[in-house]
C-alpha cells in the first residue's frame, strides 16, 4: 500500500519497498510484489521489535536470570496482544504454532473421540486434509447455499461435530459468511473453526462478536515472517486432547507415569517455543491496529478495483470467482490468460516486467478445478495444467504496481 495515499497520522512500511530485480536485457527495475497471499513482506515495526528483543534473548518459563525473565514476559505479552487483536474471550487459549497448517493439525489431534468435521471443497488443504472423520461439501453456488449445505450436513450428524471454513478464500479473496455459519453450527451443537490466514492481514476480526470457537492464522501472511502462527479458541478440547508434542514444558511431572499439563497453552507448546516469532506476530498485530483498519481497507479496495477493472478490459483475461464479481473480497485476484499456461504468464511477468505473482493451484486443488471447470484429476502442482495466476496486494502495493501488471498482461494477450 502506498503510504502517500493514506491520510492517517500513523504510517507503516514494509522492508524491501526499494528492492530492484533483474529483467530481460539485464536491466534492473523496482520489484512489483503482488504475491502477498503467499507470504507478505516484513513490516518495519516487526523487524524493529525482533531487533530489540535479540540482545536479551533467552529461554522462557525456565530461568531465574534477568534475560530469561524479560524474554518470558515478552513472550507472554505477545500472547495477550494476539488475544486482543482477534477479540478473543478472556478465557480462550492462545497457542503459538508454526503456521495455520500446524494450528489446524493441532486442533485435529484434540477433537473428542468420534468427532465429525464438515468442510467445503473450496478450502485450502490445511483446512481440508487434517481431519480423521470428515464430510466434504461441494462448492456452494452462493453464500446462502453455503449456509444451507452446512445446516443440512450438521443436522444429519450424531455426536461431536466441527464446521471448518475460511473467512476469506486464498484463491479468489471472496469473504465467507462466517457469522451465519457460526450461528448454524451452534444451533446444531457443533463448533466452528475459521481459517483466518487470508482475512487478518486485510480486515479486523472479532472472534467474540462473531461467536467463533476457534481461529487460526499465520505470521508470515501477517507481515511477520518469523515462523510463528497461532490457534486461538476454547480451552476444553485443547486441555483434554493428547499433547501435540511430547516433551519438556508440556508435563507437570514425569516418573513411571506422566502427568501432563491441564493448561492448554503449555500442554501444546512443548520444547523451546519460537519466542522471536511470537514477538514478531504480536508486533504486526500492534502495527496494523495502530495504523487503523479504515485507512487500510479503503486503500486496498481502491487498488483492487483498479486491478479488476483493468483485467476486465483485456480480451482473453478471465478472473476466477465463486460468487460473482460483486461479492466482497480482500486483496486477492486470480485469473487465467487465453493461450498461456499459468506458469508461462508468471515467468513472463517476472522475467520481463519485474512482477512477482503466484501461479498454480494455491494448495486448493479441488476448488481450482471447480473454478476452471475441470472434470478429471490432473497431475498436481508441477505439471502446469488446471492452474491459474494469482495477484495479491497489501501494505507496500501501489498504483504503479497495478498498472504495470495490467500493461504486461495487455502485452502478453496481444502476442497470442
Amino acid at each position: 500500500m502506498s503510504v502517500a495515499t493514506i491520510s492517517h497520522p500513523v504510517q507503516v512500511k514494509v522492508l524491501g519497498e526499494d528492492l530492484e530485480v533483474p529483467v530481460k536485457g539485464g536491466r534492473l527495475v523496482s520489484y512489483a510484489n503482488l504475491d502477498y497471499a503467499a507470504s507478505a513482506p516484513c513490516l518495519e515495526p516487526v523487524s524493529a521489535a525482533v531487533a530489540a528483543a535479540l540482545p536479551a534473548y533467552s529461554s522462557v518459563h525456565r530461568g531465574a536470570g534477568y534475560a530469561s525473565q524479560l524474554t518470558t514476559a515478552r513472550y507472554e505479552q505477545a500472547r495477550h496482544t494476539v488475544r486482543a487483536f482477534v477479540g478473543a474471550r478472556t478465557d480462550d487459549a492462545v497457542i503459538f504454532t508454526r503456521n495455520t497448517t500446524d494450528a489446524t493439525n493441532l486442533l485435529a489431534r484434540c477433537l473428542p473421540e468420534g468427532t465429525t468435521t464438515v468442510v467445503f471443497d473450496t478450502e485450502h488443504h490445511a483446512s481440508l486434509l487434517p481431519w480423521p472423520k470428515a464430510v466434504r461439501l461441494a462448492p456452494p453456488a452462493f453464500p446462502g447455499e453455503a449456509v444451507r449445505q452446512a445446516d443440512e450436513a450438521l443436522a444429519a450428524i450424531e455426536g461431536p461435530k466441527l464446521l471448518v471454513v475460511t473467512a476469506a478464500s486464498n484463491v479468489t479473496g471472496e469473504l465467507w459468511p462466517i457469522a451465519a455459519l457460526a450461528h448454524i453450527a451452534h444451533r446444531h451443537g457443533a463448533r466452528i473453526l475459521v481459517d483466518a490466514a487470508q482475512l487478518v492481514p486485510h480486515r479486523r476480526l472479532n472472534l467474540t462478536a462473531l461467536d467463533l470457537d476457534y481461529v487460526a492464522f499465520s505470521g508470515h501472511k501477517l507481515y511477520a515472517p518469523f515462523g510463528a502462527g497461532v490457534l486461538v479458541g476454547r480451552r476444553d478440547w485443547l486441555a483434554e486432547g493428547e499433547p501435540y508434542l511430547k516433551g519438556g514444558g508440556a508435563v507437570k511431572a514425569v516418573a513411571d507415569t506422566v502427568e501432563w499439563h491441564e493448561d492448554a497453552e503449555p500442554r501444546h507448546e512443548a520444547g523451546t517455543p519460537n519466542v522471536l516469532g511470537a514477538i514478531a506476530l504480536a508486533a504486526a498485530c500492534d502495527a496494523l491496529t495502530a495504523t487503523g483498519w479504515t485507512a487500510l481497507v479503503r486503500e486496498e479496495e481502491r487498488l483492487v478495483s483498479r486491478l479488476r477493472e483493468g483485467l476486465a478490459a483485456i480480451e482473453g483475461v478471465h478472473e476466477l470467482s465463486l460468487w460473482g464479481p460483486d461479492h466482497p473480497r480482500v486483496g486477492i485476484v486470480s485469473f487465467v490468460v487465453d493461450g498461456y499456461t499459468a506458469r508461462e504468464v508468471a515467468e513472463a511477468l517476472s522475467g520481463e516486467y519485474g512482477i512477482g505473482v503466484r501461479d498454480g493451484k494455491f494448495c486448493a486443488h479441488p476448488f481450482v478445478r471447480h473454478l476452471l471447470g475441470a472434470t478429471e484429476l490432473d497431475g498436481g502442482c508441477e505439471d502446469g495444467t488446471t492452474s491459474a495466476v494469482r495477484a495479491s496486494i497489501g501494505i507496500g502495493s501501489n498504483e504503479e504496481h497495478i498498472d504495470r501488471l495490467i500493461g504486461a498482461l495487455r502485452d502478453l494477450a496481444a502476442r497470442r
